[in-house]
Parts: C-alpha cells; structure tokens; sequence
C-alpha cells in the first residue's frame, strides 16, 4: 500500500482521519471510556478490565498516545494514563463541525 500522501489534504481532513484510526477498534474505544470514568489509571488496570493481553494493550495505548488523545506520567515503574483534555475538546470541535454540515440538495 502506498504513502497516504496526507500533505495534499486540509488539516481538518487529516484531523478527521486521525480521529477515525483512534476509534477503528473497539479496545481504543473501551480504553477511552475506562479513561474517563476513573479519569485515571495505571496501564495493569486496563488489562483487567479490558481483558485484553498486557501487550496488546500496550500497543493500543501507544496509538492512542502516539495520536495525542492521551497523555502518560510515570509513577514509579508504572505509566499513568489520563485523556488529554485540550487535544479531546479540538477533536470534539473537529468532528462538530464535520457533522453539522447539511445536505443542500439530495442528488438521489
């Protein structure tokens, strides 16, 4: 598969884009709402309520951090992860104004 050639888009589209691979899979979504209803937490209590392999999780929250909707500290030999809230507000605005577009004229 070739490069995705992302410079020949707008910032929103390439925002939107982004936004799309964090949901793509259902752990990401279910990290994400582990994140926000104990605001926190260490990697290990991902695993044992996602029920996914440490690994596994691992990697997703890379992708989540990697794409900027998370943040980590460490704390000890642990990393506490926590959503990031100003880069969780621009993408709420993002995909706001993406979905309050209307349709002029159905074509069908």
């Amino acid at each position: 598969m070739g490069l995705t050639k992302s410079e020949m888009f707008t910032t929103p589209q390439n925002q939107i884009a982004m936004i799309a691979k964090a949901f793509a899979h259902p752990a990401r979504v279910a990290i994400l709402q582990y994140l926000f209803k104990i605001k926190s937490c260490i990697c290990g209590d991902l695993v044992d309520e996602i029920g996914l392999a440490q690994p596994t999780i691992s990697q997703h929250l890379k992708e989540l951090k990697t794409l900027g909707l998370i943040k980590g500290n460490i704390e000890g030999t642990s990393v506490c992860y926590c959503i990031d809230e100003h880069k969780w507000a621009e993408m709420k605005t993002v995909i706001s104004d993406f979905l309050d577009q209307n349709l002029i004229k159905n074509c069908c």
